[in-house]
């Protein structure tokens, strides 16, 4: 099956990456030159550069150009919290559903922000968290196997993942990345409210003292969440 062209764009950038060919900090061809070389639109070379970006993996700087990111680690701003912890404080009763826990082939994308070779195989977990009776947590988490290699065999439902990561590869440093999305159909099912409602989604790469430890995403309904911890209901 032949890849739409803002994804071969992508492809061929984190392939550039991935082999060194753009170091961290490199300008990468602008929109233009990007439309010419895969013979596309200026708007679909500007679709590439824009999830690439809105991924972490590219910078771009009005009136400079699209740069690689840096991938060495920052220290945190926001403080990592155990989801089990935090309703715990609160007098409430926290109780999760694991969706899937599996094995996966990462793609190029992927491959960068986890910092191994494309096509490794890592773990993936899905899992929706509850305060009391109230789904109000979605965490979409990749695991460095490497570094954690008996994560696909942990009971999620007596232990979470960031305290199991805690305890076997204690985190270091993370970054993260916030912004407002609108509900999908499957989230807002799974949340209990109605499409398309206002979520908040943070992602996060977490190191440990070995490397790349996780990229997770988590997704909160809007009314329930706030940097820093959840909001009591």
């Amino acid at each position: 099956m032949t890849l739409p062209k803002f994804s071969q764009i992508k492809q061929h950038i984190c392939q550039q990456i991935e082999v060194g060919a753009w170091p961290q900090h490199s300008k990468v061809p602008s929109e233009n030159e990007l439309a010419g070389q895969f013979s596309v639109s200026r708007m679909t070379a500007r679709r590439a550069l824009q999830e690439l970006t809105e991924q972490g993996l590219l910078v771009r700087s009005q009136g400079a150009g699209t740069f690689v990111a840096t991938f060495k680690s920052q220290s945190s701003l926001l403080e990592i919290k155990n989801i089990a912890e935090e309703i715990s404080e609160r007098g409430h009763q926290h109780s999760s559903v694991l969706h899937q826990l599996k094995t996966i082939n990462v793609d190029a994308e992927m491959a960068i922000l986890l910092n191994v070779k494309q096509d490794t195989q890592v773990f993936y977990s899905e899992i929706l968290h509850f305060e009391n009776d109230q789904a109000i947590q979605l965490e979409q988490r990749f695991v460095n196997s490497v570094l954690v290699p008996e994560y696909n065999q942990q009971d999620f439902s007596v232990i979470t993942p960031h305290e199991y990561l805690s305890m076997v590869a204690p985190l270091t440093e993370a970054t993260h990345e916030v912004e407002a999305i609108l509900a999908s159909a499957e989230l807002a099912i799974q949340f209990g409210i109605k499409a398309p409602t206002a979520c908040l989604q943070v992602k996060r790469r977490t190191w440990s003292s070995q490397g790349v430890v996780s990229f997770a995403i988590l997704t909160s309904p809007g009314d329930k969440y706030r940097l820093g911890s959840h909001l009591v209901f």
